[in-house]
Formats: structure tokens, C-alpha cells, sequence
């Protein structure tokens, strides 16, 4: 990866003459099943830019509870997207809530002009906080027909779609299906230091990247990243053996006492008494993880092996965990 960065092709990413970031673009689309894309710097940037073409100040726009649209961006769906989010129940299965729940949650549209219009959708598969799931594509279709049916336009929060895909035997296209954009990462268990993509229509992307300018988006000689996600790409099937880790480590945790869920991909989630003293603990240990909806998170990638994962569990017994 840092051989394809040192030898990249670049040009001026801001006036779209960098030929590497374009092959990217073009083949991230492509991947996605959607016309066009737009390299940002970072999912959240993705992210945000997909709700501010989106959304009109005032909008209330539904997520699947604990999203990271929700959580994780520092409230800027509200405060730069202008948009009042609406958090849904799993009720459907972990990360997702159900059609019908989509459904009441819209209302019924033509109401009075004081009540709230709520005009977005915004799905994230894998969804980071409940593990790494997966919504497969039955129910993927099933939720994009009730947002079609209530007015409302479908963003895919997919900066783990790689994952999704790998786990269910599928190209990352399949997840798309019908939906207005998605985004992308390219350093979620990939190794790119850097890099997402926002895709949709052309028209969508002609906006995305006024409003990637408008947030700082816009940069240079980006190609040397681009080339990085360029080889994170071609390592989207190695994501299995990410999963094969997870599960690993997941079911020497349940050996060890924890009741560490099972993992669909490569997150997973322990819930413990306290999570301060268990992460200090571990810490301790040289184990490293981090707090995710109340519960411990530990991700496995690339540079984590089989080996690394025997001893965090080695280590974690040693400690007396949990």
C-alpha cells in the first residue's frame, strides 16, 4: 500500500484532474452498483454531505437507534445538515427496526404546515454499534419499499458495506439496491490510512462536491490516498478472515465467563458490570479495546492475527476477566 501511494499518478483533486482519485471514483461506483461517486477524506464527511443534499432545514430525517449519524458525528446532521433526527428501535433485528415501525414513525404526509416533514431515511449496514450487523437484502428491500411508499429518500450509511457483503456471499452492489447514496470506507478493517466515498446519481455528486468544497473537503494532490484505497479494494475478501477472527475471539471469551455476543463480521461486543474498571483492567493487561452502547468493544483486522488473538485471550484469563 505504501509502494502504491510513493508511486501515485496525481493531479488537482479540486478541478477533478487526478487521475488516480478518478480511477477510484469510477471503479467505488462501479463496486457499489451506483453511476458516480465522490472521494472525501472521511465517512463522517460522507456522511454529512449525503444528509445536507438531502435534508431542508427542518427535516426530520429516521435512523436505526444508536447510528452513528446519530452518535457518532458530533450532531452534525443537526447542526450543519439541519436536520431533526428521529432514533428507531431494533425491532427488526440488531441495527435495524422494522418496516412497519419506518412506517409509523413517518406519519402521514399532507399534514398541517406546522407539523415536522420527515423526508429521509438513513440505514447502516454493518451497524457499528449493535456488532457489526448485517441486514440482509430480503429485509434491506422490504424497508427501502415502506420508505419509498411513505416519500422518503434512502441513504446507506455503509462504511462497513464491505463487510456485509463478505459475510452473506454477495457483491456490496446487492446492499444498494434503491437507494438514494451510500457511503463507503475504505480503512474499516482495509488498512487505508485515510479515504471514503460518497456515491448516487450524477446529479447527486455534481451537489456532493460543492458541498464537500463548502466543508473542506476539496483538496489537492489526493491520488497518493486514493491509491491507498485503490489496494484496500482489492483486499475486500480478505474481510473473512477478519470474521473467522471475531468469532475466535468471541468464543474464548464465552469460555472465559463473558457473554460476548456472536459476531456477524469482525466487531465484538461484551457486555461487563462496569465498563471503566473492565477497560483499565485490560488496559493493564496490554488488551486494548473501547466502550460501544454500553458494552466492550474489541474490532479485529488486518494486523491482528490469529496468534494476537490467543494471547489478548491468554492474557485476559490471566487478569481474572471479567
Amino acid at each position: 500500500m505504501r509502494r502504491a501511494m510513493a508511486s501515485a499518478e496525481v493531479g488537482d483533486n479540486v478541478i477533478d484532474v487526478d487521475p488516480t482519485v478518478r480511477e477510484l471514483e469510477e471503479r467505488a461506483a462501479a463496486v457499489l452498483g451506483m453511476p458516480a461517486a465522490l472521494w472525501t477524506p472521511s465517512g463522517t464527511m460522507a456522511n454529512l454531505i449525503a444528509l445536507s443534499v438531502h435534508l431542508k432545514r427542518g427535516d426530520r430525517f429516521l435512523a436505526p437507534k444508536n447510528a452513528h449519524v446519530l452518535n457518532n458525528e458530533l450532531g452534525s446532521a443537526a447542526w450543519l445538515a439541519g436536520g431533526m433526527p428521529e432514533a428507531l428501535e431494533h425491532d427488526g433485528g440488531p441495527g435495524r427496526p422494522k418496516p412497519e415501525t419506518v412506517a409509523a414513525a413517518t406519519g402521514a404526509r399532507g399534514g398541517p404546515y406546522y407539523t415536522l416533514r420527515t423526508t429521509l431515511l438513513c440505514l447502516e449496514n454493518t451497524h457499528n454499534a449493535a456488532g457489526g450487523a448485517v441486514i440482509p437484502p430480503h429485509e434491506h428491500a422490504q424497508l427501502l419499499s415502506t420508505a419509498r411508499q411513505a416519500g422518503l429518500q434512502v441513504h446507506l450509511d455503509g462504511a462497513r458495506v464491505w463487510h456485509a457483503a463478505v459475510a452473506l456471499g454477495l457483491p456490496p452492489a446487492a446492499l444498494t439496491v434503491g437507494v438514494d447514496s451510500v457511503s463507503a470506507c475504505f480503512s474499516k478493517g482495509l488498512g487505508a490510512p485515510a479515504g471514503s466515498v460518497v456515491a448516487g446519481s450524477r446529479e447527486f455528486v455534481e451537489r456532493a462536491r460543492r458541498m464537500r468544497q463548502m466543508l473542506g473537503g476539496g483538496m489537492r494532490q489526493i491520488g497518493v490516498l486514493a491509491a491507498a484505497c485503490l489496494v484496500a479494494l482489492d483486499r475486500v475478501p480478505d474481510l473473512a478472515e477478519e470474521h473467522d477472527k471475531a468469532r475466535r475471539l468471541a468464543d474464548g471469551l464465552r469460555e472465559l465467563g463473558w457473554s460476548a455476543d456472536t459476531p456477524e463480521t469482525n466487531i465484538v461486543l461484551a457486555p461487563v458490570a462496569d465498563i471503566s474498571v473492565t477497560l483499565e483492567s485490560l488496559q493493564a493487561q496490554g488488551v486494548l479495546a473501547l466502550p460501544m452502547a454500553g458494552k466492550v468493544r474489541f474490532v479485529l483486522h488486518r494486523d491482528v492475527s490469529a496468534a494476537d488473538v490467543d494471547e489478548a485471550l491468554r492474557r485476559i484469563k490471566a487478569g481474572g476477566h471479567p
